[in-house]
């Protein structure tokens, strides 16, 4: 057998295990780690509770002290913690975000239970910032993890063929169709899905701008580096970024390191930052908002500097100058 076709069999191979291996890795080891709850009430009480959960998975919680039932929910409604236990003159109870992603709040809920079992007080579960009645699970974000991807590799390919030397039109053309596509879902997830009942604005430009990210580098890589420089910015959105997102389950959900990556790129941040959006008001997405922009600004950055060093971008740039001057 050819043995150029004896080694591509074994790259490719390679490459298909690693590819297995960067979403199969991230899954075997989900779950509940180090999962921030907030605690309120007596001291003893409260002790008590954090000692009963210390009895779950090891690291699965990590504890916050507040001051009143009232100072965990702000807690949750600001994205610091996502639950917490509060002790009151009533009995306790278990605070859970079904917004902030199923597993974790069915996790707790799970964990409300077993502390009713365990004892003669029943603890109670109340939803500080529920999905909605529509869409329960939050499916609709949880399903935008590979459109958004997709929905930043393909307009490189598109405008990358269309307008060849015209880097910057490459640029404006992907976010025009990013803003158009944003749009699109955001009606989709409000009205089609129920996913969201408000911040329809924000959201469709939050998924644009995750979108732009993606586009923009993989469209300055190609400028700059060609075919290599674009496979190997795919390689890093689809096969590194998508499996690391947390889109489905937020990053709290993914283990320890494999989260602190994913949130740092395109696909981990628009997770993040449409979550904040849609259920939070925007609080928690700070960070993921500007992880994004500085992706954008890399991307923006790249494509002027490959539209300078081509010769049909200096024509270009040649000819708007000679036009102005005139």
């Amino acid at each position: 057998m050819n043995r150029k076709i004896v080694g591509a069999m074994i790259g490719l191979a390679g490459v298909l295990t690693l590819v297995s291996l960067a979403f199969v890795l991230p899954m075997k080891h989900s779950g509940a780690h180090d999962l921030p709850i907030g605690v309120a009430g007596p001291a003893a009480a409260t002790a008590h509770i954090e000692t009963q959960l210390r009895a779950q998975p090891e690291d699965a919680f990590d504890f916050h002290r507040y001051d009143s039932a009232d100072d965990v929910r702000n807690g949750i409604e600001e994205r610091e913690i996502v639950g917490g236990i509060a002790v009151e003159t009533t009995g306790p109870t278990m605070f859970v975000t079904s917004a902030g992603g199923a597993q974790v709040a069915q996790t707790l809920r799970g964990v409300a239970t077993a502390m009713s079992a365990a004892s003669s007080t029943p603890v109670a579960v109340e939803d500080v910032v529920p999905t909605t009645t529509d869409d329960p699970q939050g499916a609709g974000i949880a399903g935008l993890a590979l459109p958004l991807v997709l929905g930043g590799i393909i307009p490189a390919v598109v405008f990358g063929r269309l307008l060849p030397g015209k880097f910057l039109r490459q640029g404006g053309a992907a976010v025009g169709m990013a803003v158009l596509t944003g749009f699109a879902l955001g009606l989709i997830l409000r009205f089609g899905v129920g996913t969201i009942d408000s911040n329809v604005i924000a959201v469709s430009l939050g998924i644009a701008l995750g979108m732009s990210a993606i586009s923009l580098t993989l469209l300055g890589l190609a400028g700059n580096f060609g075919m290599i420089g674009f496979g190997a910015g795919a390689v890093i959105m689809m096969i590194v970024g998508n499996p690391l997102s947390g889109i489905a389950t937020t990053a709290y959900w993914l283990p320890s390191g494999w989260a602190e990556l994913g949130q740092l790129l395109p696909p981990g941040a628009s997770g993040t930052l449409l979550r904040s959006l849609a259920f939070f008001g925007g609080h928690g997405g700070g960070s993921a908002f500007i992880v994004l922009l500085v992706w954008s600004v890399a991307g923006t950055g790249l494509l002027a500097l490959a539209q300078k060093r081509s010769p049909a971008g200096a024509a270009e740039t040649s000819g708007v100058r000679t036009a102005a001057d005139a």
